[in-house]
């Protein structure tokens, strides 16, 4: 579930690429040929992989310079290093050009690789990405203890109501086109207040954010290992499962298999000596951070599609996310607006 697009303001007069040749001229790397540019998903960065020490890099290029001892994804990156969790090792920072060379870590997307595995190999690969979870959640004291920036962001009520109030945009909105009725939306929106009170209510450990299928790389010694993570944050233990196993599906996984998922985090924690977690009451949050998290992806796949015309990639998601939503909206058995209102607008959709 991408995350939610933010502005792009460029403060230099070079581009990205001029940018970084002009690094790697100066460290003896005059082959322009061989900086190749990568596609990133909805970011504003630019992503290149280049020659680097006898293997290759990739660098992460910024629309603006910044202070590496206050920028994000060093902080967190210096974070998760420290607790041994699997991100790139970084090479070298030249925070007045934006510039941030990290290691390779190679092509294979843990999507990707899902599409070519057999059951078994695709089974043993999630429940290598839930014992990562366990291992930031681990993490959280030390986020506190140095003072990361994950520890000083949360998804507080505010924060989940923005990304509630995205979705209400930019699907009835920007997608759809809709003047819904003032009586309708005031339903909606009491619901999804609801939505984010509770969850904002909940205990809070560290969250990754995205922690789904494209942030996780099989590198060529098909060990996981995670990327995109500047974004972490404090969030109900149960974020990062919902988000690993709900992201982008082509149909809802089956209640048995999110199950045994939910109790193999629980058994995680334990080993790892966290709290314990009263398994139903677990499966109830769950089932409210699908609610939320679903409909913020929805919100983002409607933005993408109406507003920057990349339907292509994120249109066919928004069918299927519906639906796991609708799914965990019946088990809780609340939010009758939230109900009635997807299943009229799949309804309609389905007859087309």
């Amino acid at each position: 579930m991408s995350q939610s697009p933010t502005a792009s303001t460029n403060a230099f007069d070079s581009s990205a690429r001029e940018r970084l040749l002009r690094f790697l001229y100066e460290r003896g790397e005059k082959n322009e040929s061989k900086v190749f540019a990568l596609t990133p998903d909805a970011s504003t960065r630019e992503y290149f992989r280049f020659p680097w020490k006898r293997k290759t890099a990739i660098a992460a290029v910024y629309p603006e310079p910044f202070d590496p001892d206050f920028h994000p994804y060093l902080d967190v990156t210096r974070l998760f290093l420290e607790t041994k969790l699997p991100v790139p090792e970084i090479y070298e920072v030249d925070a007045s050009r934006g510039i941030i060379v990290q290691e390779d870590l190679g092509d294979r997307q843990l999507r990707i690789v899902y599409e070519e595995a057999a059951e078994e190999e695709i089974e043993s690969y999630k429940e290598k990405a839930v014992v990562l979870i366990g291992q930031i959640q681990a993490a959280t004291y030390t986020a506190h203890n140095r003072n990361s920036i994950a520890s000083r962001l949360a998804f507080d009520e505010a924060k989940l109501s923005w990304e509630l109030g995205f979705f209400f945009e930019h699907y009835f909105g920007s997608l759809r086109g809709e003047q819904m009725t003032h009586g309708e939306a005031a339903e909606l929106k009491a619901e999804m207040n609801d939505i984010a009170a509770e969850l904002s209510a909940r205990p809070r450990v560290l969250c990754h954010r995205d922690f789904h299928a494209s942030n996780l790389m099989v590198d060529s010694k098909n060990r996981l290992r995670i990327i995109d993570h500047q974004d972490a944050r404090m969030g109900p233990a149960s974020y990062d499962l919902v988000t690993l196993l709900l992201d982008r599906q082509p149909a809802p996984p089956s209640l048995a298999e999110v199950r045994a998922h939910r109790l193999f985090l629980l058994d995680e924690r334990r080993r790892r000596g966290l709290d314990a977690l009263d398994p139903d009451e677990f499966a109830r949050e769950f089932r409210l951070m699908t609610v939320q998290r679903g409909l913020k992806a929805i919100g983002t796949f409607s933005y993408q599609t109406a507003v920057c015309g990349r339907g292509d990639t994120y249109e066919q998601f928004i069918k299927p996310t519906f639906q796991i939503v609708l799914q965990a909206i019946e088990w809780l058995e609340r939010f009758p607006a939230l109900k009635r209102a997807i299943k009229e607008r799949m309804k309609e959709s389905d007859e087309y």
